[in-house]
């Protein structure tokens, strides 16, 4: 079950590092500086929409092991018409979004125009996206992690090809790494379609037209779906704001976060591998009232998971710099990149701990404790970190994310503990 998200989300950080790169050897941070600061817009945007992806992987699986074949169907197609419809709500209103996203990050007056340009250009994206995010979480569901790996593979590769064309081949800049994002999600989400109507011949079971059309059918969804999209948007709000004190402390240091970040996409979207085989594989024990197998995969899952943090911290240590060079001829970032590559090595031994739990919450669709300790963590650890080590410059910053990083890992495994001992998940 993990090895197919693994190597997809591996291609994720890959399709920044092409975009880093591309734009990284263009002799100056400024449009480096830009992607950066238009990847961060939209990461924040679209990934406060990701519950569209948990919520239907914990909903699925659940229904996968009730051997509900029609609910399985169901999910599916209510999944896909809410990412639809927020995707073209997006586009609706992507003038006000872009001037506030653009007005929060502060960017510098060489920069603002070329991130504004990324922005407007890549928000036609959001369809596919989120369609996508509906389409993974559910193949996530029925433990077809390879249709997943299909559809990022076809995005990444395509984004890659066209990013080198689009800067190389046509003389474009940032821009041009926006268009390349667009046409690369709409093929890969396309591909996605296909393999979804080959995978829904296996389910028996029709969906009347009135469950997609009538609000009260998706009630469970959106219960789900709204303490996920709070965690999901505390989160992001770290990022946003870690990317904006960056921005802050000059280009070059903006510029060597961006070329950081995607180390920590790397181990974020290796560890992730492993989190969505537990979503899925604890979602059906658990609909399935399995506690022996529920700690069985548990159990597993965490071990390999520890193995793969381990790898990456050896590949960190011994290819940091190398890494760093590949992503930006730029001497000045380079340097400062260098500087705090140290934080970067140990992360995924702080990170797997929080990564494996979120996938048992998810699976159980225990999400509202997610939410909860996600406010603690950050209100109560990321902030007041952050706040006491500013005099410590972009270290500070470095430091609160690794103190959220363990706080996450902390609250979570309080509460598994809890649910486990008070038969919350499993009767006695």
């Amino acid at each position: 079950m993990a090895w197919p998200p693994m190597v997809s989300n591996i291609t994720t950080p890959l399709l920044g590092l092409v975009d880093t790169a591309v734009v990284g050897h263009l002799g100056t941070a400024m449009h480096l500086a830009a992607v950066a600061i238009g990847a961060s817009i939209f990461s924040f945007i679209f990934w406060a929409f990701g519950f569209l992806r948990m919520g239907s992987t914990g909903l699925t699986a659940q229904a996968l092991g009730q051997k509900d074949e029609r609910r399985v169907r169901e999910l599916f197609l209510q999944s896909i018409i809410m990412g639809l419809s927020i995707g073209f709500l997006l586009i609706l209103f992507r003038e006000p979004l872009i001037n506030v996203a653009i007005y929060l990050m502060e960017p510098s007056v060489e920069v603002e125009p070329w991130a504004r340009m990324y922005c407007e250009i890549r928000i036609f994206s959001a369809p596919a996206v989120l369609a996508g995010y509906a389409i993974v979480g559910w193949f996530f569901g029925i433990q077809y992690s390879k249709g997943a790996l299909w559809m990022l593979l076809v995005i990444n590769v395509a984004n890659m090809l066209l990013d080198y064309y689009a800067v190389y081949g046509l003389g474009m800049a940032s821009d041009g790494v926006a268009w390349a994002t667009v046409i690369s999600h709409y093929l890969g989400v396309a591909l996605a379609g296909l393999l979804a109507w080959y995978k829904l011949k296996g389910f028996s079971g029709s969906v009347p037209l009135s469950v997609l059309m009538k609000w009260r059918e998706y009630v469970e969804l959106v219960q789900v779906n709204r303490y996920l999209f709070v965690r999901t948007i505390l989160l992001l709000l770290v990022m946003l704001f870690f990317t904006a004190q960056g921005a802050r402390q000059g280009d070059s240091i903006l510029a060597a976060n961006a070329v950081l970040m995607t180390f920590l996409m790397i181990i974020s979207n290796a560890l992730d591998g492993f989190a969505f085989s537990i979503e899925a594989l604890c979602g059906e024990a658990y609909g399935r009232k399995d506690k022996k197998l529920f700690s069985k995969i548990v159990k597993l899952s965490t071990y390999w998971a520890l193995f793969a943090s381990g790898l990456l911290v050896m590949i960190f240590w011994l290819f940091g710099p190398f890494i760093i060079n590949l992503l930006t001829n730029v001497e000045s970032v380079r340097n400062e990149a260098n500087l705090y590559l140290i934080w970067l090595i140990f992360f995924p031994l702080l990170g797997v701990w929080s990564y494996m739990l979120d996938g048992i919450f998810i699976g159980t669709t225990s999400v509202k404790q997610m939410q909860n300790t996600m406010v603690v963590c950050v209100i109560g650890v990321f902030f007041p970190v952050w706040f006491m080590s500013q005099g410590l410059g972009n270290h500070g910053l470095w430091l609160s994310q690794a103190a959220l990083f363990t706080a996450r890992g902390l609250t979570l495994y309080w509460c598994y503990q809890k649910n486990m001992k008070n038969g919350v998940w499993f009767k006695e």
